[in-house]
């Protein structure tokens, strides 16, 4: 489908890293995106670079998405906003799952419930939900957020169950490992973060992950890229670990 035949979209997660690249990709083909973060001084950042429609608004904020959704519509949702709290669940506290599933995962699903209805009565929309390989391979004591993701993924395929018959698309984007800040947000800025996630590594960027969703979304409209798993060339996700008993006992 031609960027043409769509107007507006709405950015999630939209100050920085993949967000504020989708903000870019998407004003670079004409539409008027709106940008939605809590940093009202990044997004007037990115504001006054695109020419994109800030808003400082939390998307816990029921009350704030829905208003939001009230005075506008919407034909592209990309939902990229999230969240990461790493370790175990034998560590795991109640204030930090309560923040995963609220922002990856409950903001999802009331903004798909608030932009659906729109798409399917005007026979057109599309809806990007930023997932994570996390969704379908396991690696190190992360339950919450492999959960979380878990659901996203489902969640985009029923939307498409949910949109039968209406020229509504859904497409689930699955980054692995991506050059972004997201690591210094979770593990804190430091060259040690650096060193460990980013440095000497040949990783996809933002701009990447941003160029993939605007394929999906250019596709013809008799085309719905469902799923896409983007990772590093040399990234490889699996493994399998086997333990000895002795080797745990106190």
């Amino acid at each position: 489908m031609p960027f043409s035949d769509y107007k507006t979209a709405l950015v999630t997660g939209a100050s920085s890293g993949i967000g504020a690249a989708v903000v870019e990709r998407l004003c670079a083909e004409g539409l008027q995106v709106h940008a939605l973060a809590r940093s009202a001084d990044k997004l007037a950042e990115l504001a006054e670079r695109t020419g994109c429609i800030a808003h400082a608004i939390d998307v816990t904020d029921l009350a704030g998405l829905t208003a939001l959704f009230q005075r506008q519509r919407f034909d592209i949702l990309v939902n990229n906003a999230g969240v990461d709290r790493p370790g175990s669940l034998l560590k795991a506290d109640a204030e930090g799952i309560d923040l995963l599933v609220d922002v990856n995962l409950r903001a999802v699903l009331h903004l798909a419930r608030l932009a659906l209805p729109g798409m399917v009565e005007r026979d057109s929309g599309h809806i990007i939900n930023i997932s994570s390989i996390a969704a379908a391979y396991n690696f190190g004591g992360n339950a919450t957020y492999h959960a979380t993701k878990a659901a996203v993924s489902m969640l985009s395929k029923q939307l498409r169950v949910d949109a039968f018959g209406r020229r509504v698309r859904v497409t689930e984007i699955c980054p692995g490992r991506v050059a972004t800040d997201i690591f210094a947000h979770v593990h804190g800025d430091s060259e040690e973060v650096r060193q460990r996630f980013i440095e000497g590594f040949e990783l996809p960027e933002a701009k990447d992950i941003a160029n993939a969703i605007a394929f999906a979304i250019a596709a013809p409209v008799s085309m719905n890229v469902g799923h896409m798993e983007i990772t590093p060339t040399l990234q490889v996700p699996g493994g399998l670990s086997t333990a000895r008993p002795q080797d745990y006992q106190a």
